[in-house]
């Protein structure tokens, strides 16, 4: 399955040369020329990495990865823009850029620069670490200082997502969305039910306070 990017861009001539250029290298390319539906297309597709363009009419292009960063997206974002100040670069690495771009851009560099970072980040780790613990994704199983843990699949679903995103909160809704496969459970106090549970099999002594619940907001692995 080849690499999906997606690509904000307002200037409809420099987003159709990103378009046939990132095409041409074999990736499928989504465009969009505002921030209107990114979510619903990140949520829907996978993509690999995000060109972002930061002049855009409804909002600023770092800031809105900076508040989708907020919400647990963590997509790889190439910044592409004519904000080509030291100062201007250096905000755009600080709110969530992971390479940069800037305006007239060669079209060699921009396909390197893709390639590089794809390369660098779609690595699929076997091991993931958390403090004392452990995830093998070759075959599923979390370990507590090499101890196994029994988990069900719900549990074990909702500890990945906390291990994706470390340090980072999550809210009920967001964990409802990125775990939950079906209507029926979705609400609330489900969420609460099933981090309670999850909770007595990591830590049943209470001692280790993985999972910390931000009170109104929603839980945080740290």
């Amino acid at each position: 399955m080849n690499e999906t990017i997606l690509i904000v861009e307002d200037e409809e001539d420099i987003l159709d040369l990103m378009e046939y250029t990132l095409s041409k290298e074999g990736y499928d390319v989504i465009t969009c020329i505002d921030t209107t539906n990114i979510k619903n297309i990140l949520d829907e597709d996978d993509v690999s990495l995000i060109l972002m363009d930061r002049n855009l009419p409804s909002v600023e292009g770092a800031k809105f990865i900076q508040s989708i960063r907020a919400l647990g997206y963590n997509h790889p974002v190439i910044y592409v823009s004519a904000k080509n100040s030291s100062d201007d670069i250096l905000e755009g690495f600080e709110h969530g850029g992971d390479d940069y771009i800037t305006k007239p851009f060669n079209l060699h560099e921009l396909k390197a620069r893709v390639k590089a970072l794809i390369k660098r980040t779609s690595k699929t780790l076997d091991i993931m670490k958390f403090k004392d613990i452990t995830y093998n994704s070759s075959n599923k199983v979390f370990s507590i200082d090499a101890k196994e843990i029994k988990l069900t699949h719900l549990e074990h679903d909702l500890l990945l997502e906390f291990m994706k995103n470390e340090n980072v909160l999550l809210t009920r809704d967001i964990l409802l969305e990125k775990v939950w496969d079906d209507n029926i459970n979705k609400q609330v106090k489900t969420v609460n039910v099933a981090i309670k549970r999850l909770k007595e099999r990591i830590d049943p002594d209470g001692t280790k306070n993985y999972i910390q619940a931000i009170r109104g907001e929603g839980y945080i692995l740290c």
